[in-house]
């Protein structure tokens, strides 16, 4: 019996009939696109349609960045309401159940203190900010990925990667690291050539990811929002955040370009860009494969390197050296190089303790600045993260703690260019296999931010007197 005759009498009698259906029906779906009809047109097709509009050098370009305004905006509105849920659960909660708990076993107060105020607040904190929004972006973006339109990103950035020495796939990944730069620097594996998948980990730091969109908000609202009527102030402070993350995108171009005429010299490597039909995306499979593929293990890598940061913040607040904590003393040490860049050694103290989890770097502030400044009633003790329930709190504090424009201006950028969170410098390790090039992705963005604040300082101080 031929293979034909046993597929036949194994799928049924009409095998041939299907068979050659299927050929016909493909030969159709291509003349489509291919032949003319009598009256020299074209038959009608909708994905050549779309393609000639949303990559079109009119068009392209707007409607990216109208798409990643939509995308950041869901996810920071709509994680808006589930972290407070989270919040209120693990930290308004679940703290004071677990210091009661601890009263309740004679736990002696430092333990207490080095579990709860430190491990567990840090832990807490981590889990409330972090999995909200990654939650929602990752589906987001993986649902775009399905539909066929990230390619046309790609496409529509190749040349602007390229004149950068970098590979236009790296639109992807950098993309990819506005929701996490530990999922971004995982992406860079769609990158082929060694040397520009490098330059796509080292510089996909600089997407904002979304740990360090609330520190941006709120910074944003109360210096960049306050400096013009009440009316404006919600619109001024979005469009000083987009204005941080477009700077982020301009950066990787800058970095990119430096790298690839320097220290990653070589050709820039052409590809073919297949882009592939619109298609309906499959909802269910990509909520699933986003949410355990990305979400979850990011957030769990986040939450083993916050667990020893929340220890850390606490034991510096309440060890003491002579008359003052460990904290105080740092932050004394760091206040002079801290005035140089336009900040303070709160900042720098809290940005160094918060290496771990960018999204405890807010509650180490308030604690930090609380236990210097904020005299008695503010907060819950040393070494204790918190935040106050309304932004006018938080202005009043960092008033006191003598904030400037200047300071939220160039925490707002020092934000964004300044190294990596330790989830993501161990994944650079884990994907790059290399020491060195860990270090210097680690350190080329603080490099960067230390010299541009420093060059913001100075200048501010010259206009202003």
């Amino acid at each position: 019996m031929s293979l034909v005759s046993e597929l036949q009498w194994e799928i049924g009698e009409d095998f041939h009939d299907k068979l050659v259906e299927g050929i016909y029906s493909d030969a159709s779906r291509i003349a489509q696109k291919a032949v003319l009809k009598e009256d020299g047109k074209k038959h009608f097709n909708i994905d050549a349609a779309i393609d000639k509009v949303v990559t079109s050098r009119v068009f392209g370009f707007p409607i990216m960045l109208l798409l990643l305004a939509t995308v950041l905006w869901v996810t920071i509105t709509g994680a808006n309401y589930p972290s407070a849920m989270l919040n209120n659960l693990l930290i308004g909660m679940g703290y004071p159940f677990l210091k009661e708990l601890a009263v309740t076993i004679s736990l002696p107060w430092w333990l207490t203190g080095f579990l709860v105020d430190g491990i567990y607040l840090a832990m807490a904190w981590v889990i409330a900010v972090m999995l909200p929004p990654m939650a929602i972006f990752f589906p987001l973006f993986t649902l775009l990925e399905d539909f066929g339109y990230l390619p046309r990103v790609a496409f529509n950035l190749d040349r602007i990667f390229s004149k950068a020495g970098a590979h236009g796939k790296q639109a992807l990944t950098m993309t990819m690291g506005f929701g996490c730069n530990a999922a971004g620097v995982v992406a860079t594996r769609i990158i082929d050539s060694p040397r520009e998948r490098l330059i796509a980990i080292i510089t996909n730091n600089f997407a904002l990811c979304n740990g360090r969109w609330p520190t941006q908000i709120l910074i944003g609202t109360i210096f960049i929002g306050a400096l013009v009527p009440p009316y404006l102030s919600g619109l001024v402070s979005a469009a000083s955040v987009v204005g941080i993350a477009l700077l982020g995108i301009l950066f990787t171009f800058i970095i990119s370009w430096m790298l690839s005429n320097t220290v990653l010299k070589g050709k820039v490597s052409t590809f073919t860009l297949e882009l592939p039909p619109y298609r309906p995306p499959r909802f269910w499979k990509t909520v699933y494969t986003s949410l355990i593929d990305r979400t979850f293990i990011v957030l769990w890598r986040a939450i083993v390197f916050a667990a020893p940061a929340g220890a850390v913040i606490w034991l510096v607040s309440n060890i003491y050296i002579g008359e003052n904590s460990i904290a105080v003393n740092l932050i004394d040490f760091l206040d002079g190089f801290g005035f140089l860049i336009g900040l303070n050694g709160v900042i720098l103290l809290a940005y160094i303790l918060a290496i771990p989890a960018n999204e405890i770097v807010i509650p180490t502030i308030l604690m930090l600045t609380a236990m210097i400044y904020g005299g008695t009633g503010v907060g819950a003790g040393d070494g204790v993260m918190f935040e106050f329930d309304s932004q006018m709190a938080t202005a009043d504090l960092l008033h006191a703690g003598g904030w400037t424009l200047l300071t939220g201006l160039n925490l707002m950028i020092f934000s964004l260019l300044h190294n990596p969170c330790s989830t993501t410098i161990y994944t650079i390790y884990k994907e790059t296999k290399s020491a060195k090039w860990t270090t210097v992705a680690s350190l080329l963005p603080l490099v960067v931010g230390i010299m541009v604040t420093f060059v913001i300082a100075q200048v501010w101080r010259i206009f202003t007197g």
